[in-house]
């Protein structure tokens, strides 16, 4: 029987650039809580902005956040990483001086965002809604960094992505989370690891559990459960990495709760 459901938001729960969480899907997770099921949202995004785009049901569900440097369930912190400071400052240098490249810091309760376009400053504070600080130095940056992002508008080129993981790989993890997206976090942060932690606190083990994900940044967690689903249009390495594929969230969900949580009878 299935113990918990982790989904990614982007590209996963949200399709098409959407900010907002589809209605059924609340309804959803209350039904799955009701039968003893822990529904965990699980992104590279901040742990204010997923409350706030689960505000009907927060309380209902868990959060991994920062692909999975921070876990918080009722408010309660689970655990919190940290990046080498040395590194991130490195790494924040080198955004800023790429041309066209916008960089994030994330700390536990903010990112730090020194936009050089209206537009980024727009899609950050405006669009997605995230807490920022605006800095206009980076010496500005004193609190400790889980996690720092690069976004290219025009998104990420094959030839982009190789520029990043050649310049900072052997440091950390440098990973796609999105069309305009590249995250860079310390070796030992991956959603997995917030996976884990329910997986410890529920007292169950991999074949109670099912993940649902687009990006490669969603790999790690797809692999420390039984039943992984990749988005159908997700990238090639992702939907091999998945035990199965599916077009949409809601409609697994619902064929899972009609089974009282025996995923054995979906199939």
């Amino acid at each position: 029987m299935i113990k918990m459901v982790s989904s990614d938001l982007d590209g996963t729960l949200l399709t098409g650039g959407s900010q907002t969480i589809p209605e059924e899907i609340f309804s959803l997770i209350k039904e799955l809580k009701d039968m003893g099921i822990l529904f965990v949202a699980a992104s590279g995004r901040q742990y204010a902005n997923m409350r706030n785009l689960f505000l009907p049901v927060r309380d209902d569900m868990a959060f991994i956040s920062e692909n999975g440097g921070l876990a918080i369930q009722n408010e309660k912190l689970l655990y919190c990483d940290s990046f080498d400071k040395d590194l991130v400052m490195e790494i924040i240098e080198a955004i800023h001086e790429k041309k066209d490249a916008e960089f994030s810091c994330s700390t536990k309760d903010f990112y730090y965002i020194m936009p050089k376009t209206e537009h980024y400053r727009h899609l950050m504070v405006e669009e997605v809604k995230n807490q920022c600080r605006i800095i206009e130095s980076l010496d500005e940056i004193t609190d400790p960094c889980m996690k720092v992002a690069v976004y290219e508008r025009n998104g990420m080129t094959e030839e982009s992505i190789r520029y990043w993981r050649e310049r900072f790989g052997d440091r950390c993890t440098v990973v796609t989370s999105g069309f305009a997206w590249v995250d860079f976090i310390p070796f030992i942060t991956n959603k997995a690891k917030g996976i884990r932690k329910y997986q410890e606190i529920l007292g169950i083990g991999p074949e109670e559990c099912v993940a649902f994900g687009d990006e490669y940044n969603d790999i790690e967690m797809m692999k420390s459960v039984k039943y992984s689903f990749a988005m159908k249009y997700a990238k090639q390495g992702v939907r091999e990495a998945a035990a199965y594929e599916t077009e949409e969230v809601a409609p697994v969900l619902r064929k899972l709760i009609q089974a009282g949580g025996n995923i054995k009878e979906i199939f």
